[in-house]
């Protein structure tokens, strides 16, 4: 079998928005000539569509946000971004340009035009270079936030025996059909440090195949926050091993953490007694308890570490879109647009649990 090429960068996603608009199950009963010429003529129809739809977005914020990048209607100019607009007018007709400003400096900024607010360069704990995709005008943050402010933590405390149970039952079957570990590395980093992770929902949506049957009450909580980032789900972090120092270069998300299994406090150099297992995030260091929720900033740089002889530290893990401070209407275009980012990467092949969208 010949092996077959992959689709031209950009192309699939294209193609993807005419075959919206082409009849293919009434074309595959006219013959080769009918088909031949039809097909012709309704692409000609789908392109003009296309470029009238392109015509009008190039004028909404995003539109011009998008040709603001100086490789704009050129051949180097990445195709997912050159179609947004028109995806973005389509799906959100009512959006108005003061709707949309936030979204379209996040736009600029993916595009290398944007620039940073003057409080996140100034803060020496928000490694601002590493910011890959920013929402401007975000204001104030702090590394750690009052968790009592979210529905989302207090359904989780409530619910954590549930949630402790349904854990267990899923590590007991840990393993796939096909007999792969559930539990695995979801960052590009290289994190030889013993920790991994059972992902129940990665980017926002559920996982194929994942026995949700097992932990419904655990899904329904996390389904309450319009879900994030790379992943929802069950980190483990091995006995004397911890996350090395790093920052997650995201100002729209937030991150909450549950304690599973917390392993008990030790005795340190000083011969006092104290937790086992901390997270760092800027200035501040935190300890996981069971039961209870951890919410944080991760554009602070942040740590952790488990420093147990024997016992491993389990958290529930959930990155969310910042409901805080982002409109529904933000929130709603931002899963949108990630939504499409990650077609246009699966149709490029390069899509893969942990993969950064943007």
């Amino acid at each position: 079998n010949k092996k077959k090429n992959p689709p031209a960068r950009g192309k699939s996603g294209r193609a993807d928005l005419l075959s919206a608009l082409n009849d293919d199950d009434a074309s595959s009963k006219k013959t080769k000539a009918e088909k031949s010429f039809s097909r012709t003529f309704v692409k000609s129809e789908q392109e003009q569509i296309l470029n009238d739809l392109a015509a009008r977005s190039s004028t909404t914020a995003i539109g011009r946000a998008v040709a603001k990048s100086p490789h704009y209607n050129t051949p180097d100019m990445d195709p997912f971004w050159q179609l947004l607009p028109s995806l973005i007018s389509t799906k959100f007709p009512s959006a108005s340009d003061e709707d949309l400003r936030r979204v379209a400096g996040m736009v600029e900024h993916s595009l290398g035009v944007g620039k940073l607010d003057e409080d996140v360069v100034n803060d020496p704990w928000r490694p601002h270079e590493e910011l890959h995709a920013y929402l401007p005008g975000m204001g104030e943050t702090q590394p750690f936030m009052d968790p009592g402010q979210l529905e989302l933590c207090r359904l989780m405390s409530e619910n954590y025996e549930v949630i402790k149970k349904e854990y267990e039952a899923l590590l007991e079957e840990r393993f796939t059909p096909r007999g792969k570990d559930r539990f695995q590395s979801v960052t590009s980093m290289n994190y030889e440090s013993g920790w991994k992770t059972m992902v129940l929902f990665y980017n926002g949506h559920r996982i194929k195949d994942f026995p949700y049957h097992l932990c419904p009450v655990t899904t329904r909580i996390l389904e309450t926050v319009p879900l994030a980032g790379r992943i929802a789900g069950f980190n483990r972090q091995q006995p004397q091993s911890g996350i090395p120092l790093h920052s997650d270069g995201n100002n729209m998300w937030l991150t909450c953490q549950m304690g599973i299994n917390v392993p008990p406090e030790i005795i340190n150099e000083n011969g006092e007694s104290v937790p086992a297992a901390h997270i760092r995030v800027g200035p501040e260091t935190r300890h996981w308890k069971a039961g209870e929720c951890l919410l944080y900033d991760t554009t602070y740089e942040h740590e952790t570490f488990n420093a147990h002889p024997t016992e491993e530290r389990v958290v529930l893990h959930v990155d969310f879109f910042n409901i805080l401070k982002m409109t529904k209407l933000e929130i709603e275009v931002l899963q949108y647009i990630y939504e499409m980012r990650e077609q246009f990467m699966k149709a490029e092949g390069v899509a893969k649990v942990g993969a950064q969208v943007l």
